[in-house]
């Protein structure tokens, strides 16, 4: 089957939720994706990076901003691990 429309980038939303077990961690939700099961690992670690940064930009808390930090440095690790 071809399709003939396509998404331009997959649209990928960052929260940060804390708990006292297991500290800040970074979640992923997607947006008005479809066709999301035909989606490359390299289009969505991207899609994810530019969401954490935005996040980045938002955030107020130090702690936040550490955790956030992180991650960005976890995913472009993943990407130049893919090339």
């Amino acid at each position: 089957m071809n399709i003939s429309e396509s998404e331009n980038s997959v649209k990928v939303t960052a929260k940060t939720c804390s708990s006292k077990e297991k500290g800040i961690k970074i979640i992923y939700s997607f947006i008005d994706a479809y066709h999301s099961l035909c989606i490359d690992k390299r289009d969505i670690i991207i899609s994810e990076l530019t969401a954490c940064e935005n996040l980045l930009n938002q955030t107020a808390y130090q702690a936040d901003k550490e955790s956030i930090e992180a991650e960005i440095a976890e995913l472009k690790m993943a990407l130049d691990l893919m090339h």
